[in-house]
């Protein structure tokens, strides 16, 4: 018997609004991770443009459906350099 690995999905979301911070780009797809806590305060934990992982409202983004594959190819392309 094999042992099933359960693996969270990966969300991501489009930037459409940034009220002029400049670590969020328009138009851009950013990853979102998990926080309970801010998601029921109205806010999404995104890592940015810095590098660094930041609390932005949810107003600012529309969330994607994406295939896994595509989750899988987002993912590689949203790994700090």
């Amino acid at each position: 018997m094999t042992a099933v690995r359960r693996t969270q999905a990966k969300r991501f979301v489009v930037c459409v609004r940034n009220d002029e911070c400049d670590d969020l780009e328009l138009r851009k797809v950013y990853q979102l991770l998990p926080d309970r806590k801010a998601a029921r305060e109205g806010y999404l934990r995104i890592v940015d443009e810095s590098g660094e992982d930041y609390l932005y409202p949810e107003s600012y983004f529309v969330p994607l459906s994406l295939s896994v594959r595509a989750q899988n190819a987002l993912q590689e392309s949203c790994k700090p350099v």
